[in-house]
């Protein structure tokens, strides 16, 4: 285990010897410390003692080529660190290391993904008193954040925030100056991370002592909390995007679910569970096995679902490896879900007989793929489809497997328009939120396949019992 300790400093000539003492005094045990310094083009003489310290101690510094604000100086550290787990450290004084053990505690327990250290839950060893209207400033400040993203917290604008490498690599930080707290407060409550709040110390600096936050800051943090809370994923993560929006079309996830529900046994592996848009509907079961190989998924499903005894999160890679496959032998699934992912495999055969190994005869499949190999095109690329289906094809891929398909049958059939448009005609890389968000106008129309068995649709799902 390491743990980053990210310090972005900005002509902290006075102080920096002396912080980075007391940081690398710090007793981690057995973790192993990383101390990465970014300059953030300092004119005083603060470059030159970087490059004296760095290469000790564990010590290792990054220098910007100018002056282009704390926000771009933490986002060059988080990206040059090595950590399993981050915590932010300003270079001046007014953060004691001395907290960071204590930081880290919800993490090493396995309770949260985040830890902020809070100047204003009341710490035992007090603080020292400065200005009313700064501290005023931060309470709404983290008041207004709070309203957007409805958590609870006391001081989001604190320096000390704690953060696994699985929150960090998709953060995907834009803000150049002190709008970085609140982004990353909209970012990790919309990844659904685990937060805990901890009391620390604070000793902060006058403006005379060089206290570098104004009031265009806060200005500034106002913008970033109405540009970023309603996040989806990084830049480019088509796949994170899409499942996001999905998340919020629930009717569509409940009709979905209503297509198979009656083929489900008790004991349930899904394949790609995401972000948990279908695992919600059956986490009832006796025991259900959620799995994804995304660990920001993995992360998000704990948190969702982690505390039920009867769930366990896993991680399985198809085709399985042999430990893999003897580990889920022994949780006696008597059902495997997989929904959207076969076509994000490149061996979907092997995949498929995978499934057959781990499940008992008359165990349960519920596959559902896209279908239509015309409507192949831009998204499916950005999805990183290896292909769509034909319904021949997916019929004998099923049963070569060793299946016997008591159902296939196309789904969406409204969806087949939309999807040729957008990725065939206009080539985009992602559906626009707006037609997602009409999608749901369609659901009556989804409700007619009911009735009968459409000849075409933009899926096609197999209901299937090992032969």
């Amino acid at each position: 285990m390491k743990l980053s300790i990210i310090m972005p400093a900005y002509n902290e000539r006075k102080t920096l010897r002396e912080i980075v003492a007391r940081v690398l005094a710090v007793d981690l045990g057995p973790i192993e410390k990383e101390l990465v310094i970014v300059d953030d083009g300092s004119t005083d003489g603060t470059r030159d003692i970087l490059r004296e310290l760095d290469g000790r101690d564990g010590i290792r510094a990054v220098f910007q080529p100018c002056n282009l604000g704390k926000g771009a100086a933490v986002w060059a550290g988080l990206r040059a660190s090595t950590g399993d787990l981050v915590v932010i450290q300003d270079a001046d004084l007014e953060y004691d290391p001395r907290e960071i053990p204590g930081l880290l505690r919800p993490v090493l327990e396995g309770e949260a993904d985040v830890v902020y250290g809070s100047r204003f839950l009341g710490h035992p060893g007090g603080h020292r008193v400065l200005y009313f209207w700064h501290a005023m400033g931060n309470r709404l400040l983290t008041l207004m954040s709070n309203m957007f993203t409805n958590l609870n917290l006391t001081d989001m604008e604190t320096c000390y925030k704690v953060m696994t490498r699985s929150v960090v690599d998709r953060l995907d930080l834009q803000s150049k100056r002190f709008g970085i707290e609140p982004e990353i407060t909209c970012k990790v409550s919309r990844m659904h991370a685990r937060i805990f709040e901890i009391p620390i110390s604070y000793h902060g600096r006058t403006y005379e002592e060089g206290k570098k936050i104004g009031f265009k800051d806060a200005l500034q943090a106002v913008w970033v909390i109405l540009k970023f809370f309603r996040w989806e994923a990084p830049r480019g993560d088509v796949g994170g995007m899409t499942l996001r929006r999905m998340e919020k079309l629930a009717p569509y996830n409940a009709w979905l679910h209503d297509r198979f529900d009656a083929a489900l046994g008790q004991r349930v592996l899904e394949v790609g569970s995401g972000v948990g848009n279908q695992t919600r509907f059956f986490v009832d079961r006796e025991r259900v096995v959620a799995s994804d190989v995304e660990i920001h998924y993995v992360r998000e499903l704990k948190a969702k679902f982690g505390d039920r005894s009867n769930v366990r999160i896993a991680s399985y890679r198809f085709p399985l490896a042999d430990a893999d496959r003897s580990e889920l032998a022994a949780e006696k699934v008597d059902t495997i879900v997989c929904l959207n992912v076969l076509e994000h495999i490149e061996d979907d055969g092997g995949t498929l007989r995978d499934f057959a190994s781990v499940l008992p005869k008359d165990g349960r499949l519920v596959l559902l793929v896209p279908s239509l190999k015309a409507l192949y095109g831009t998204l499916d690329v950005h999805l990183h489809h290896f292909r769509r289906y034909e319904r021949d094809e997916l019929k004998r891929l099923v049963t070569n497997a060793g299946f016997e398909i008591e159902k296939i049958r196309f789904l969406n059939r409204p969806g087949v328009f939309g999807w040729w448009l957008n990725s065939r005609v206009l080539k985009r890389k992602v559906l626009p939120k707006g037609q997602l968000a009409a999608f749901r106008w369609l659901l009556p129309l989804l409700k007619l396949e009911e009735k009968t068995d459409p000849s075409f649709g933009m899926s096609l799902l197999v209901l299937a019992r090992k032969a």
